[in-house]
């Protein structure tokens, strides 16, 4: 058995949240299931009250001030109070399968292996949400990886640097070793409301061993539906842009300080500067946006370094 604490955020989530508790109850490697309650404004609170007197897995949390601090906090809230010896995520309008720690199971018996990631289903629970989640996605039935992946691997493929790895993996079918989260001191970017998430799994597959499980079937399952915020910003939109840049520029000064290859922060430099680009000259598609990019100045002489590097 796994020993698992699941990290759950809570943000006015009352139509979903029970069934996403249910969803890692029944699992009997999940040891406990950790409520982040984040100053939502309908009654998820009390939801979550009736919830964790009904089940003895879960817990409840608030920040101390009883705010709303957004996903990021709220998970390093849930980091500080876990007590399994692996901790997951788990969105509070997404749910767990049966299969969810299957792979891990057998993977985790290897010391080296820090983190397993797997494949994640998608359920339209509107036809609003359906609309504007296929207008922006392309493959609506999984979000996986093309391939199996390992160390240094996924972290290259989460850079794009390799165009077949695949675009990246959620949150909700990672699975990481407490222990590495500790002593490499990972946090989620609290400055950041959205993509806190990819900011956080980019780091982590720089500093731990990932692999990955089950890339071609569900382990879990993302609900779609009117309010997901992810799935309102059209791609390379304004809006688009400003939240990429914030990304980008979280993971560029971040690498800034780290032993990593020169042609990553190099790649990573002309990410974060193409954003940029796209807000100060009103850039909105992507090629566009890439070459303005290579046109700048500043970074040109690295253009030739950036091609050969992806040959």
């Amino acid at each position: 058995m796994l020993n698992i604490s699941v990290i759950m955020p809570v943000y006015n989530a009352v139509a979903f949240l029970r069934k996403a508790v249910e969803s890692a109850v029944e699992l009997n490697d999940v040891k406990e299931i950790l409520l982040i309650e984040d100053g939502s404004t309908d009654h998820s609170l009390e939801v979550c009250r009736e919830l964790s007197a009904l089940f003895d897995k879960v817990k409840l949390f608030q920040h101390p001030d009883k705010g709303n601090h957004g996903a990021g906090a709220s998970r390093n809230l849930g980091l500080q109070r876990a007590s399994g010896d692996f901790v997951a995520f788990l969105d509070a309008d997404d749910y767990y399968l049966p299969n969810r720690f299957e792979a891990e199971k057998e993977l985790f018996s290897t010391a080296n292996i820090e983190g397993v990631f797997g494949a994640i289903g998608t359920a339209f629970l509107t036809e609003k949400g359906r609309a504007e989640f296929k207008e922006k996605f392309k493959n609506t039935d999984l979000t996986t990886v093309n391939y199996p992946a390992e160390g240094t691997d996924v972290f290259y493929g989460l850079l794009g640097l390799d165009k077949t790895f695949g675009s990246f993996f959620h949150l909700n079918g990672l699975t990481v070793r407490s222990e590495s989260i500790r002593k490499n001191n990972l946090k989620f970017n609290e400055t950041l409301r959205v993509h806190q998430d990819t900011d956080f799994i980019i780091k982590l597959a720089w500093h731990c061993y990932l692999k990955s499980g089950n890339i071609t079937q569900a382990i879990a399952v993302r609900g779609v539906h009117d309010d997901n915020r992810i799935t309102k910003i059209k791609r390379y939109s304004e809006k688009y842009n400003q939240r990429q840049l914030l990304l980008w520029n979280s993971v560029y000064e971040w690498a800034e300080d780290k032993n990593i290859k020169k042609e990553y922060k190099e790649h990573l430099f002309l990410t974060k500067k193409s954003f940029e680009l796209s807000l100060n000259k009103g850039v909105t598609k992507y090629f566009n946006i890439f070459a303005a990019t290579l046109k700048d100045p500043k970074i040109l002489k690295t253009r030739y370094r950036f091609t050969y590097l992806n040959r």
